[in-house]
Order: C-alpha cells, then sequence, then structure tokens
C-alpha cells in the first residue's frame, strides 16, 4: 500500500470535548447522536442498520475494515449511520471472497468518515457522560463555527426517525406459497428479520411505517410483526394505534426492539433515554421463564419502564439485562402478544435468541 497523506479531522461534542484524528477518503462535516458498539466484528452490518440512523458510531474494536465487504452482508440498501470514528482503519482486506474493502464501501455510499482516534479515551467519556450529541469534521480550523452548528442539531430525545428509513411503498419478501402470512409494520426493518421469518415458513408483506389496522389486514395474515428502528419511540402514534387495534383482536403479534417499545406504549409502560444505550453482541441476558442466560446483539438508547412494567396486571416481564436490570422482554397474559428489546435475528451472530422466531411461529399454529 502506498503512503497516504491524511488531512486532519475532529470530534467535537455537545459539552464541548475535542477529540482529534485522521480523515478516511471524504473531507466535511457530519453531525448526529454519538455512540458507541462494543462487537468485534460485523461492521457492515452495524453501518447499514436502520436503527442507527442519524448516530456518529464509534467502534471500540481496534481494528476495522480488515476482512472488507460482502454484498449479502447488509441489513438495509444503504449505510445508516451518519458517520464513523475508529481507532485503526485498514483500507486494505485479507478476506477471499470479500467483495470489495471498507474504503470503497464509505466513498460509495458518502460516508464521512475518521480514524487514528483515541477511541478508548472517547468511549470512557461518553460512558461518564451519557450519549450526546457530536460533530466530526475535516474543518478543523473553525471551531467555533461548528459550535454553533452543532447547537442547532435536534436531541434524539422526541425526534421521530422511522418515517426516514421506513420504505415508501409496501413490497413482498419470501415465498408466496409459503405456509404462513405475516404482515411486518417497517419502522426500520432489517433485512435478517425478514430471511428468519422467511425460513420458518413464513410469507411477509412489509409495509410503510403510518400503515393502518385496514391496510395489514387486508393482506389476511396469520400474524404481525412490529419491526426495530431508529429514534424516540413516543412519537409513532400511529404504530401505538396499530398495535391496540392487533392486541385488541388479540392476533399473534411479535415486536423486536423498537417494535418492543411502541408494543409497551400501547400498553401505557412509558420509555424513557437512557444514559449511553446498549450497543453490542455481548449483552447478557435472563430467560425469566427458562432461567437461562443467553448472549443477545443490542441496538437501543431507549428502554421501557421497569416499575410500571411489574405494576401492569396485563403484563408479564420475561427477560431482563444482567447488567443493569433493564427490561428485555415482555408478554401479555391474556394476549397472543410478546416482545423483546434485544436482537434474536443477530448477524453476524450470537444466535442464542433465534427460538423467539419459532415461539412467534408456533403462536401463529396456535391461533389457527
Amino acid at each position: 500500500m502506498k503512503y497516504q497523506k491524511r488531512k486532519k479531522a475532529l470530534i467535537l461534542l455537545a459539552d464541548g470535548t475535542i477529540f482529534h484524528g485522521k480523515s478516511i477518503g471524504k473531507e466535511g462535516t457530519a453531525f448526529g447522536e454519538v455512540c458507541f458498539n462494543t462487537g468485534t466484528t460485523g461492521y457492515q452490518e452495524i453501518f447499514t442498520d436502520p436503527s442507527y440512523y442519524g448516530q456518529l458510531m464509534v467502534t471500540t474494536n481496534a481494528h476495522i475494515g480488515n476482512y472488507g465487504t460482502k454484498d449479502e452482508e447488509v441489513e438495509s440498501d444503504s449505510i445508516k449511520i451518519s458517520g464513523l470514528i475508529c481507532k485503526n482503519f485498514s483500507f486494505n482486506y485479507s478476506r477471499p471472497d470479500g467483495d470489495s474493502s471498507l474504503d470503497d464501501f464509505l466513498n460509495d455510499n458518502n460516508l464521512l468518515a475518521i480514524s487514528d482516534v483515541d477511541t478508548r479515551a472517547l468511549v470512557s467519556h461518553i460512558r461518564d457522560n451519557g450519549a450526546m450529541n457530536a460533530v466530526i469534521s475535516t474543518n478543523v480550523d473553525n471551531v467555533d463555527e461548528l459550535k454553533k452548528q452543532l447547537a442547532e442539531v435536534p436531541s434524539m430525545e422526541g425526534l421521530e426517525l422511522a418515517s426516514q428509513v421506513s420504505t415508501k411503498e409496501a413490497y413482498y419478501y419470501g415465498d408466496e406459497s409459503a405456509q404462513y402470512k405475516i404482515a411486518a409494520l417497517d419502522i426500520g426493518i432489517k433485512k435478517n428479520i425478514l430471511r428468519n421469518l422467511s425460513k420458518r415458513g413464513a410469507y411477509i408483506k412489509v409495509f410503510p411505517y403510518n400503515s393502518r389496522f385496514e391496510d395489514l389486514e387486508a393482506f389476511k395474515p396469520d400474524g404481525y410483526f412490529l419491526s426495530n428502528g431508529p429514534g424516540d419511540p413516543k412519537p409513532l402514534i400511529e404504530a401505538q394505534a396499530l398495535a391496540k387495534e392487533i392486541i385488541k383482536r388479540n392476533l399473534p403479534l411479535f415486536g423486536i426492539c423498537l417494535g418492543h417499545q411502541v408494543i409497551a406504549l400501547a400498553n401505557g409502560i412509558s420509555t424513557y433515554k437512557m444514559h449511553n444505550g446498549h450497543r453490542g453482541i455481548n449483552h447478557p441476558v435472563k430467560n425469566l421463564i427458562t432461567t437461562k442466560g443467553e448472549i443477545t446483539s443490542q441496538n437501543h438508547g431507549f428502554a421501557i419502564n421497569r416499575e410500571e412494567t411489574e405494576k401492569n396486571n396485563e403484563l408479564e416481564i420475561t427477560h431482563v439485562h444482567l447488567n443493569d436490570d433493564t427490561v428485555m422482554g415482555i408478554k401479555m397474559k391474556n394476549k397472543n402478544c410478546f416482545s423483546v428489546q434485544y436482537h434474536p435475528e443477530a448477524s453476524p451472530g450470537p444466535n442464542d435468541s433465534n427460538y423467539l422466531f419459532d415461539e412467534f411461529i408456533q403462536n401463529i399454529k396456535n391461533n389457527e
């Protein structure tokens, strides 16, 4: 690899803290909420996950890009993060079946990225002070102007982002002759969720974020699904109304991540913005039904209120996070409805929670 002279770059946090690095190809400025992911692999899936829309991603793994990219290892049709912050960036890759370098992948998606950052210090700062808005830029000589621009960026709390990543038109996924039909609300759906449902004998119709119950019902589905997605769940009034209608009719309903929060809100449970959220592929969860532990993939900055959930006579907590006791799963006691905060479809892993898709299909069978 030939020597590359790269332009200086910086990260400016909302509290005024500055970290320095070097740009990776593209020059410019990008804004978003800064957060970090502790996964040691799966960076391509992270960058294309719609749940990360509007966020500046700090990767805690020291090396990013060393295995390149592969065309099918994406969770949506484009990169969804606002920008990338890493320690060591590999312009070359050694993966035999890789399709391109991460550098080309980022350039093709017009993404601003910064490397050579002291990510350990940056992550420690976020852990101590919480997730906050930030700006990354190659315009290192005009910090005052960057501060003014950053002050105008809205907080993630109260921000509705599902409309920015949802499909504009309904579409189908899977085998039309499959045994079961599932109506899925796209509030930021990942492709691997569709793959997991399809390989369990489901034909899925994916609907835009603001679809009504009548729209989904017209498909005559056997079950309903609420997807993951970005932003604050509170503004998703239409999705909450949809969940209420499905629950009222006691139809099979499964929610993941943002969908889990929507189901909680539909049951009168409030949500809140977390200090710095859960993002990684090694989060320990306890299944309270089986008493077994699960290593899970997680990506969320909001959570549901545990005290309110415990007091709700219609709900049962099924899963809890072993690090901070936050609610990771719920089910309704007298309705065919359950949800989890984490990602059972996790790709490239872990796969401890795949059984949840089987439970959803079983619920559909039981409802026949």
